[in-house]
C-alpha cells in the first residue's frame, strides 16, 4: 500500500527518546551533523528488522542516520518527483522535515543489493518508508498530524478503550513501486500493529493534483462506495473541506474509478479501509487528499491470512 503518498496507539515497551536531537532543533529547523549515527530509538522487545524478500529488508529506524535517509527518500518522491514546494530547511538540507518526525517510528525498506563504491563497504539502500505515529505518543505532544485536516477528535473519542495508529509520509522509489516491495511495507505495518496490539489506523492519502473537478470521478467513488460507516466517521475541518460527491452515483463507473485511483488508496480499499467525509486541498505537496480509517477488525480476513496471524510470512 504505499507508493508516492502519504498519510495510534497503544501502550507499548518501545520507548521514544527525548527529541533535543540532531533531527530538529527547538525552533524546527534542522541542524546540520555530518556522518551522526546516533541511536535516537529504542523498540523494546520488538527486533526492528521486521522481514526479509530477497534483497529487499524492512525494518524499524533506530538512528538518526536512518531517519534522515528516509527524510532525504522523502524529499526525492515529493518534491523533485512531484509537485511539492519545499519549504527553507528543506529545500536547504534536500530532505522532506517536520516536527513530527521526531515523534514518530519511521519505517524503511533497505535494498541490500547494491554495488560497493571504491574503498567504502557497500551500503543497503532505502526505497521505501512509512512513518507511523502512536496515539499515545501524539497525545504527549501536540496530537495526529490528520488533526490538522480533519477533525478526527469525536471519532477518538468515541472509542475510548481503542488504541490509533496514524499511517502518513508512505513513498517509493520510482524502480521499486512493485508488488514486492508494497507487500514488505504492509508485512511491517502488520508486525507493528500486532507488537503494539493497535485497533484501528488512520491517516492522510493522497490522489494527485489540486483541482477536484479532474479528480471528480475518484473522489465521487470514494463517497458514494466507500464512505465510513457513521460509528467511524469523520469529516475534514469546516474551513478546509472541500465536496467529495461531484459526481451522482448513478454517474461513476467503478471499474473507471477504481483505475483513477492512485495504487495506495486502492490498497487500503482491498484490506477493507473506509473513507471520511470531504477531501482537502493540500497546496504545498500539490495533492487533495483523503481520510483513511481502517479497524483492524475490518480487515480483509485474507491479508491476515496471507501475511499470518503473527506476521510471519516474511519474518527475518
Amino acid at each position: 500500500m504505499p507508493t508516492p503518498s502519504t498519510s495510534a496507539a497503544a501502550k507499548s515497551a518501545a520507548a521514544v527518546a527525548p527529541f533535543t536531537n540532531p533531527l530538529i532543533s527547538p525552533k524546527g529547523m534542522t541542524k546540520f551533523i555530518p556522518g551522526l549515527s546516533k541511536t535516537v530509538r529504542h523498540h523494546g522487545n520488538l527486533d526492528p528488522v521486521l522481514g526479509r524478500i530477497g534483497s529487499l529488508e524492512v525494518r524499524l529506524a533506530t538512528t538518526t542516520k536512518e531517519i534522515r535517509r528516509a527524510q532525504k527518500l522523502r524529499f526525492k518522491v515529493f518534491y523533485k518527483e512531484m509537485s511539492a514546494a519545499p519549504n527553507g530547511a528543506s529545500l536547504l538540507s534536500r530532505r522532506d522535515v517536520d516536527e513530527y518526525d521526531a515523534l514518530c517510528d519511521h519505517l524503511l525498506v533497505l535494498d541490500h543489493d547494491v554495488k560497493a563504491k571504491p574503498f567504502r563497504q557497500p551500503k543497503p539502500k532505502v526505497v521505501g518508508t512509512y512513518r507511523l505515529l502512536r496515539q499515545e505518543v501524539a497525545d504527549r505532544h501536540s496530537g495526529f498530524y490528520t488533526s490538522g485536516e480533519y477533525d478526527i477528535a469525536p471519532l477518538i473519542e468515541a472509542h475510548p478503550n481503542l488504541r490509533f495508529l496514524e499511517l502518513g509520509r508512505s513513498c517509493v522509489l520510482q524502480p521499486y513501486r512493485n508488488k514486492r516491495t508494497v507487500e514488505l511495507l504492509w508485512h511491517g505495518i502488520w508486525a507493528y500493529v500486532l507488537h503494539h496490539r493497535i485497533d484501528v489506523m488512520i491517516g492522510c492519502a493522497s490522489l494527485e493534483g489540486t483541482d477536484p473537478q479532474k479528480l471528480a470521478l475518484p473522489l465521487s467513488f470514494l463517497h458514494h462506495y466507500a464512505a465510513a460507516p457513521a460509528e467511524w466517521g469523520a469529516g475534514a475541518l469546516s474551513e478546509r473541506f472541500t465536496s467529495m460527491d461531484l459526481l451522482a452515483k448513478e454517474a461513476v463507473d467503478p471499474k473507471e474509478a477504481l483505475r483513477a485511483l492512485p495504487p495506495l488508496i486502492k490498497g487500503y480499499l482491498r484490506l477493507g479501509a473506509t473513507f471520511g467525509r470531504g477531501a482537502v486541498i493540500d497546496h504545498q505537496f500539490g495533492t487533495t487528499d483523503v481520510l483513511v480509517i481502517l479497524p483492524v477488525s475490518a480487515i480483509n480476513p485474507r491479508y491476515i491470512d496471507h501475511f499470518g496471524s503473527t506476521a510471519n510470512r516474511h519474518a527475518a
